[in-house]
């Protein structure tokens, strides 16, 4: 017997970004009040963190999502009616079951769609976005909308200054629809499973854990053959790239791995300034937000490099919407 497949677009690609950072801003000196041993040159010195957003005590993952979703479709000029498929990327829901996806769907409107939640940490939003590229490309969906929502603020133990300064709440969407030709390269990812165990959510506390010195080497010493080859595939020399987007995990990662692919010519996101490590939602985050400030402009390739809790990694080039 032969099954029938169904046949999508030429392409697909990125036509619309949203994004949402709760209203509550918390600085350095905002922790130090709180009673954390620490001090503002430390922690811009060690992670390069001003302030981070905390969501207020109500404020939920879903909320969030909802409202960096409803950013991404109008943006995009999609309808509700339109979207097929809506992804969530998360992995701080406080719950696992029910997953974000079909709640968020139906709040904004959009009926019935496929709807699942990806928790692959923060290199969540690259799988989601190519789960949603691939089914629009087989014609399983018209348009997917897919957003990374993370709420940390629940996780942390403040007595821990080595991550309690780090982490901050936020969401970040795309909606991802047909093009004529290509808008997403080929996906370089992989995982470090041997490592799993330096990021995680402690099973008696329910505080976040991570041994920061281990993800540094590994992502500083890992991550930048990703990136090259993710360029490589793509078809895109290093000096065409127009942005450079990666996990928003700290600041001296940021600059080592800009430093390690040499990009001449290309704007690197410092999202984690004033936004802090949301994980998944860090990408779309700090993308959304240079978009919106003219930073990237429209059809120009952007690098994208997901990496942490896994340890998985994902590097993507795509065009701007």
């Amino acid at each position: 017997m032969t099954l029938s497949l169904t046949t999508g677009p030429a392409g697909t690609r990125i036509l619309g970004l949203g994004h949402y950072r709760p209203t509550n801003v918390v600085t350095n000196h905002d922790l130090i009040a709180r009673g954390v041993d620490t001090d503002d040159a430390w922690i811009k010195s060690r992670v390069g963190i001003a302030e981070r957003r905390w969501a207020d005590p109500d404020e939920t993952v879903v909320d969030m999502a909802e409202q960096a979703g409803s950013k991404a479709l109008a943006a995009s000029g999609v309808s509700p009616e339109d979207v097929d498929l809506v992804i969530v990327a998360t992995c701080t829901m406080p719950t696992p079951v029910p997953g974000a996806a079909p709640n968020v769907a139906t709040r904004l409107g959009i009926d019935s769609p496929g709807a699942y939640d990806v928790n692959s940490g923060c290199s969540g939003f690259v799988y989601a976005v190519n789960a949603a590229s691939a089914a629009v490309l087989t014609g399983q969906a018209r348009h997917a909308l897919v957003i990374a929502s993370e709420r940390f603020s629940g996780w942390l133990d403040m007595a821990d200054r080595s991550t309690c300064i780090i982490l901050g709440d936020g969401a970040g969407a795309a909606v991802v629809g047909p093009s004529d030709s290509p808008g997403f390269g080929p996906v370089v990812w992989g995982s470090d499973g041997a490592q799993y165990d330096t990021v995680t959510i402690d099973e008696q506390s329910r505080f976040f854990r991570q041994e920061g010195q281990a993800v540094y080497r590994w992502a500083t010493g890992e991550m930048a053959p990703v990136a090259l080859e993710a360029c490589e595939r793509a078809g895109v020399a290093i000096e065409d790239i127009a942005a450079f987007v990666p996990h928003q995990a700290n600041l001296r990662i940021i600059d080592a791995l800009a430093r390690r692919i040499g990009l001449p010519n290309a704007v690197v996101a410092r999202d984690i300034e004033t936004s802090g490590n949301t994980s998944a939602a860090t990408i779309p985050l700090a993308l959304s937000r240079m978009v919106e400030r003219g930073e990237v402009p429209s059809g120009a390739p952007v690098l994208l490099l997901g990496f942490g809790a896994g340890l998985a990694f994902a590097g993507q080039v795509v065009l701007a919407p």
